[in-house]
Order: structure tokens, then sequence, then C-alpha cells
């Protein structure tokens, strides 16, 4: 088989991708921080509550600046202690969900790999489950244990979709998509059966966690869920030119001197721990993790030392604006964003899949 033929689909060998250096990476974090930026003041801006975005600034640098106060204090209980804390928590988790999707399609090689169709979101939320039917609370010590639970679900569903799905060392995207759905079923069915067992009051408990939504978890879920992303995150980018080499397959990768075993494994624990991290403290939110490495993959091209920053950036902007959508859309009730991304992301696959049908592609 040729190297060719092993490549992945979402790379276009023929066509030379720009080199990357410093000083291209640096512009493109920064405008793509910029457009996160904007995406987050639009977020502490709108609401039931409108406050212009110039009160927005002038609260958030009031701190920092001898900055007059001209905002109300209905204004300032609104921006700092509602919608701050929602839309870090949204930030880290899009960036979670947006790096780790990206991780397992380069370590795939597969375009329609991501943590929710994997079925790795189903086996974080249930770790989380068993949290909290171990009394694991959401505050104190719980905030850094839950995201623990959910790495070892997610860690677990990650490992058995890959036994299963490998394929002489390759994961096609029929046995992948099947493995995932198999795993995905088989842990909601566990949660289901858990659930079916427990009292009312666990009951809400585990279907508030899991549903999809953004509500606050207080700053040590935050820091927790931060400090994952931030350790999972290092460790994936540290392996991007490694994974670039992996797109010729395995074997051209070892023969190039990649050690594949450990590259494979770095990049499913870290990409379990980021994806624990984030359905620990929002519960399963779909197709983030599908959608976002894709468009940066258009905008950007398929080098993964500017595709996987730039979908942890674009991941931040994606899930706050998602929120503020769910926020907006039935005001003055709140929709999970869960839904939001679900209506984003269906028709995405469902256009991607048929896509990759009509291509002929394996």
């Amino acid at each position: 088989m040729s190297e060719r033929a092993l490549a992945p689909s979402v790379a276009r060998e023929d066509v030379p991708a720009p080199p990357v250096t410093a000083l291209r990476l640096l512009r493109l974090c920064g405008g793509l921080s910029a457009a996160l930026l904007a995406t987050l003041l639009l977020s502490l801006s709108a609401g039931t509550i409108p406050v212009g975005p110039h009160r927005v600034l002038a609260m958030l640098l009031g701190p920092i600046l001898p900055l007059p106060e001209v905002w109300t204090p209905i204004e300032a209980a609104a921006v700092l202690a509602l919608r701050l804390p929602r839309a870090l928590l949204a930030g880290l988790v899009g960036a979670s969900l947006a790096i780790a999707g990206g991780a397992f399609q380069a370590i795939s090689r597969n375009p329609l790999a991501d943590p929710f169709i994997l079925g790795v979101s189903s086996g974080a939320a249930f770790g989380v489950v068993v949290a909290i039917l171990l009394g694991v609370g959401p505050g104190g010590a719980g905030a850094v244990v839950t995201p623990l639970f959910g790495f070892g679900g997610a860690l677990l569903a990650a490992l058995v979709v890959y036994r299963l799905a490998s394929v002489e060392s390759r994961l096609p995207v029929e046995t992948l998509l099947l493995a995932g759905v198999a795993v995905s079923l088989f842990f909601a069915s566990a949660i289901m059966l858990v659930t079916s067992l427990v009292s009312a009051v666990e009951l809400q408990g585990i279907s508030f966690t899991l549903m999809g939504n953004l509500a606050p978890r207080g700053p040590a879920g935050v820091a927790a869920v931060a400090a994952c992303l931030a350790l999972g995150s290092a460790a994936i980018l540290a392996v991007a030119q490694p994974l670039n080499v992996l797109a010729l397959g395995e074997e051209a990768a070892a023969a190039l001197g990649v050690e594949v075993e450990r590259v494979k494994r770095l990049v499913f624990v870290a990409a379990s721990l980021v994806t624990g991290a984030a359905v620990s403290v929002s519960g399963s939110i779909a197709f983030v993790g599908l959608m976002v490495p894709h468009a940066a993959r258009l905008l950007f091209g398929p080098d993964n030392r500017v595709l996987l920053p730039a979908s942890l950036l674009m991941g931040a902007t994606f899930l706050i604006a998602a929120d503020v959508g769910a926020r907006l859309v039935a005001a003055p009730a709140e929709l999970p964003v869960g839904v939001i991304t679900a209506f984003c992301g269906a028709p995405f696959f469902a256009a991607l899949l048929r896509r990759r049908v009509r291509g002929g592609t394996r």
C-alpha cells in the first residue's frame, strides 16, 4: 500500500501549505484571540439586562485602572457574578472539546472522529455519574475529584473504541463509527440503569449535570477544568509534528523515527483528560469537537502545528457564541447549550458523511 493511500482524507498533500513560522503562528493566534475577546465581550453584554460594551469594559478594567463607575449595582451583579463565570466556563469547555476532537482526528487519521461520536463523552458522563453516586459534590475537593472520574470514564471509552475499530493498525470510517455508536450506547444504557435505581433527588442532580448546560460551577470547578485543559493541551501540542508524520501511516512514521505507540498513548490520555474535565462540568455537548477542527482545517490547512492551537481558540469562541444563542433564543427562558450545538452539528455531520460516501473514500 502506498504512503498516499494511508494519508488522511483531511490533508491535501498535493497542495503545498505555507511554512509554519513563529511569526505566522503568532499572527494567527493573535487574530483568533481578538475574535475570542470580542465574543466574550458580546456574551457579557447580551442578556435580559442589556449592558453596553463600554460599561462591561469599564467593569473589567476598574480594578486595574482608575475609571469612573458608570454602571449600576444590578449591571455589575449581572455581568460579574452571573455572565463572566459562565462565559469563562463556556470558553474552557469549548476549547477542551475542540482540541480533543482535533487530536482524535489526527491520531485516527479520520475526519469523523469526535469525543461525542466516538462515545468518549458518554464514557466521561458515566464516570461523572459514578462520582455523584459516591457522594462527590461539586464544591471543595469534589471540584478536583469529579474531573478525575470523568477522565477515567473517557479514557476507558477511548481505549475500547480503538480496540474495536482498529483493523491492521488503521481506523476505517465504518468500523470507527460503529465502534463509537456501540460504546456510546453501552455507557448510555449503563447511565440509564444506574439512574433507574436512585432516588428522585439523586436523579435530579444527575440529570442537571449531564444535560449539556453551562451553569456556573464556582471558582474551584473552573480552575480544575482550566488546569486539565492546560495539561492536556500542552501534551497534545507537544506532539503536533509527530502527528503530521503519522498522516503518512504508522509504518511510514515509524520508519521516519516517530515513536508511534508512545504518541498514540499520549494523545489518547491527554484528549481523554480534557474531555473528561469538560463533561464533568457541562455534561455531554455534542459536535464541537467535530465542527471546529474542520473549520480550522478549511481556514488554515492540515498542519497540526497550526490546526490544534487554532482549534483550541476557535472552540472557545464557538461555544461562548452558542451559549449567547442559548440564552437569547427563548429569552427569558434558557435553552441548554447542547441543543444549539446539536442543531448546528447534526446537519454538518450528515453533510460530511454524505460527501465522503459520494467521494467513495474509505
